[in-house]
């Protein structure tokens, strides 16, 4: 390891040589330190970093992590994970040596993001604290389990947020219904919310389909894939679990739906996408349905809640919903949608009564 200073520009440069934790020899150069001091931080970073040692910076350990996860997980989880990171969790922390950040640290953060209030007083939500939550609480397990750690501080700071929003926002029938009418002129996304609406699927999924996955003489809709637009690229990749890998029954009104509209895609191909869009076009022609028909502003996602829901009202199972959803976990499909089924249970007293002797 050395530490120099280059006469012409007064800046400082640091080599070092060193073989990492797997024994393999990396010989690293960085110039342009203002400092002596800033050369010589970079080395023990880069040194603590190479050796896996724990008092690396929390930065350079994300680096790890999401190396790791790369391998592992879908490149478009991936992506995800490290913009919620970088854009919430290392500002904070990105200083820390890993093992020095204490459950008072940890709550300084939870605290910081739920103070937290945009230009219109309106604050971070339940659900989105809750899974920027998650993202450090499995950092620090994936540190603990493989690195050696001695403990997650997550544990003892305890949580924040909510998994499920105490009110879950969707379309009534009437609603959806309003909400259709006022997109009858645009063919495209008359036919992309129809699809969302009747069938359930998420948004990729909606994004990656083609018309060999259409099949209109069985009435049904096969969901194999999912469509990420990643650094200015059309990406398809698997679906988001095993189980979303399935086959959804359509009913009529969705079959001459589609019909209609691949009809007026010329020289449309088996395997070409059947919506050639991105989630933005969605974002953008669902503010105009919503604000041509007057109903309440909901996220896309939340059609696929209204399908549900839907379901839900018409007295289907939670088994059959999950598997029409693409659940992994039946458990999944029950505690996101739980607070729908009270009235059910009503009818099922209702009902028993009438059946008593």
């Amino acid at each position: 390891m050395s530490v120099t200073r280059d006469k012409n520009t007064g800046k400082w440069m640091s080599q070092i040589r060193i073989k990492d934790w797997t024994g393999k020899e990396i010989h690293k150069k960085k110039r342009g330190f203002s400092t002596k001091k800033e050369a010589l931080q970079w080395e023990r970073d880069f040194t603590n970093q190479a050796n896996g040692s724990l008092g690396m910076s929390f930065t350079d350990f994300i680096q790890l992590y999401i190396q790791d996860m790369e391998k592992r997980l879908r490149s478009s989880t991936v992506a995800n994970k490290r913009f919620l990171i970088d854009l919430k969790i290392v500002p904070f922390f990105g200083r820390f040596p890993l093992n020095e950040i204490k459950p008072t640290d940890i709550r300084r953060w939870q605290n910081e993001l739920t103070s937290y209030r945009d230009d219109k007083g309106k604050p971070y939500s339940q659900t989105y604290l809750k899974t920027i939550n998650n993202q450090i609480t499995a950092i620090f397990n994936y540190a603990v389990k493989y690195y050696g750690l001695k403990e997650n501080p997550c544990h003892k700071a305890g949580s924040m947020g909510k998994k499920n929003a105490d009110e879950m926002e969707f379309w009534t029938k009437d609603e959806f219904a309003r909400f259709i009418e006022a997109m009858k002129d645009r063919p495209a996304s008359y036919a992309v919310f129809m699809t969302m609406y009747y069938t359930g699927i998420r948004e990729g999924e909606l994004l990656a389909l083609t018309p060999a996955d259409i099949d209109f003489s069985q009435g049904t809709l096969s969901v194999s894939k999912s469509y990420q637009r990643m650094n200015g690229k059309d990406v398809i990749t698997p679906p988001k679990t095993p189980k979303s890998n399935r086959v959804v029954t359509i009913p009529e009104v969705l079959k001459t739906t589609l019909r209609t509209y691949m009809s007026r895609c010329y020289g449309l191909q088996p395997d070409d996408r059947l919506f050639p869009y991105t989630k933005s076009f969605l974002y953008h022609e669902m503010e105009y349905g919503v604000q041509q028909s007057g109903v309440k502003r909901i996220r896309v996602h939340d059609i696929r809640h209204s399908h549900a829901s839907l379901l839900v009202e018409m007295g289907f199972s939670p088994l059959l919903i999950a598997e029409r959803l693409g659940h992994e976990r039946v458990q999944t499909t029950k505690d996101t949608y739980s607070h729908l089924y009270p009235n059910k249970q009503v009818e099922v007293a209702n009902q028993l009564d009438n059946l008593a002797i």
